[in-house]
């Protein structure tokens, strides 16, 4: 009598039915929680606002040279609560003009949505038309041309920084700063382009290798 071994019961690899979020979402999510981190780091960097407007520290200055002395001094002290400023400067102006702050979302969302983070194997159609990654990076290009400086976007954009930069150097050129502690080995820099550049490369490190694996 021959035996018989358990019967061996077929398997097979049955693939989830719950769909998967794009990896456009999840770089999505990457990025802005890194530019959150970023912009929070920054923000407690900031000097207390009762130093910055200390009138008691306020003079004028006795010559040009000097004037740029200080304003190099309080650049490096207050740098970020300056960059505080333009940034109030700059969203006082655009809610005060919603026109333009709609383009200007517009044309921010129309990146991030339609190139940034759109999954490479959903090509973007638009009135039955597939448009290439090439393609649609040319019309964004041509969109932010127009944007910007065909409509009152970029005047905007020039005036409102122009105005804080005003209010920063005029700060800085009548702020004594023989009572501030600067530190000499801060590195020199550290400024409103390495700060903002820093924010950005630190917000995009985390976004690219799930952008990359949308066009593997």
């Amino acid at each position: 009598m021959s035996s018989t071994g358990p019967p061996v019961l077929p398997i097979s690899t049955v693939q989830s039915t719950e769909s998967q979020p794009p990896i456009s979402v999840s770089a999505f999510r990457a990025f802005v929680s890194r530019l959150n981190d970023s912009f929070r780091n920054g923000i407690s960097q900031r000097r207390p606002w009762p130093e910055l407007t200390d009138r008691s520290a306020f003079s004028k200055p006795e010559s040009f040279s000097e004037a740029t002395l200080r304003i190099r001094k309080n650049y490096s002290y207050f740098r970020v609560n300056y960059l505080m400023v333009i940034g109030f400067t700059l969203a006082f102006s655009l809610l005060s003009h919603p026109f333009s702050l709609l383009l200007l979302l517009g044309l921010l969302f129309s990146w991030v949505f339609m190139y940034l983070f759109r999954p490479a194997d959903q090509p973007l159609v638009i009135f039955g038309r597939t448009f290439s990654d090439r393609e649609t990076l040319g019309i964004l290009i041509i969109l932010s041309v127009f944007v910007i400086f065909l409509t009152s976007v970029g005047s905007l954009l020039i005036s409102a920084i122009m105005v804080g930069f005003g209010l920063v150097c005029a700060h800085g050129a009548f702020r004594a700063p023989e009572d501030l502690f600067l530190d000499e080995q801060e590195p020199a820099n550290t400024g409103f382009l390495s700060f903002l550049g820093g924010a950005a490369s630190n917000a995009a490190a985390a976004a690219v290798p799930a952008v990359s694996a949308t066009r593997i």
